[in-house]
């Protein structure tokens, strides 16, 4: 049985003052979370610390929206996985659909990051997910195998087993619209269809994969239904605790 896993991606929104009483807002909403569901949160680099301190010993945990592959060393502007560990992340988005196409990250560099954040014990998120002109051409398949073997590459079995991944349709990030529930769950049945061949039928059971793309109260119930889904990498309703509580009660609405 997979535990449920829902991650609010707070993007690039907020001050320190607004990130603390959004981070307070949650963790008093989810003082008595759903059993069955786990919760985290990723706030921008500059608000980790604060969020932190927020969240602790609350039953939200604390992520981040991406790392750097490497330990340490001349990275002008980049942040390592030891750094956000040292301030209790143990979640790490890598390759979400905004960094490959805004900053042009290739399947190369995240794989890379894969590796980093694994070797440094923590859980990475791997985004995969397809443009509205590569669904329109029938290419929602190829893209997002092409964007998991990629990513897996040179990922043992064993570690593949502690990997989350996230299907993002570019098409319906901050849009919106959002995949059908129907539409969703064929995917994350291919995903996990790959998983086996990448890994074993037994890890690729025990793999979670979340759906990203205008989660919201309104469609989170009906997604939730689909046996494939296994929770949701949630962004603009993450910004609200009470919207975001809702999300993570899904079970209640």
């Amino acid at each position: 049985m997979r535990t449920p896993l829902v991650i609010g991606n707070w993007k690039m929104h907020g001050t320190l003052a607004e990130a603390r009483a959004l981070a307070a807002g949650i963790r008093n909403g989810l003082k008595q979370p759903p059993h069955h569901v786990e919760t985290a949160v990723c706030p921008p680099f500059t608000a980790l610390a604060a969020v932190g301190e927020i969240l602790a010993r609350s039953p939200v945990g604390l992520g981040a929206q991406n790392c750097h592959h490497e330990a340490a060393g001349a990275h002008t502007g980049e942040i390592s996985p030891t750094m956000l560990l040292d301030l209790g992340v143990r979640t790490i988005l890598l390759g979400h659909s905004e960094r490959r196409h805004e900053l042009g990250e290739t399947d190369e560099l995240i794989n890379r990051k894969v590796h980093a954040v694994l070797g440094h014990g923590a859980t990475p998120v791997l985004c995969v997910g397809e443009t509205e002109d590569e669904r329109r051409q029938g290419l929602t398949f190829t893209t997002i195998e092409g964007q998991l073997r990629a990513g897996l590459a040179g990922v043992t079995a064993e570690e593949i087993a502690r990997v989350v991944l996230a299907y993002e349709p570019v098409w319906a990030i901050g849009t919106g619209v959002n995949a059908t529930p129907a539409q969703a769950a064929e995917v994350h049945g291919y995903l996990r269809g790959l998983a086996s061949e990448l890994a074993s039928p037994e890890i690729a059971q025990g793999l979670r994969i979340l759906y990203g793309g205008s989660v919201k109260p309104e469609n989170v119930g009906a997604l939730a239904k689909q046996p494939e889904i296994d929770g949701a990498l949630v962004g603009g309703a993450s910004l609200k605790s009470e919207t975001f509580s809702r999300v993570v009660r899904f079970k209640e609405i």
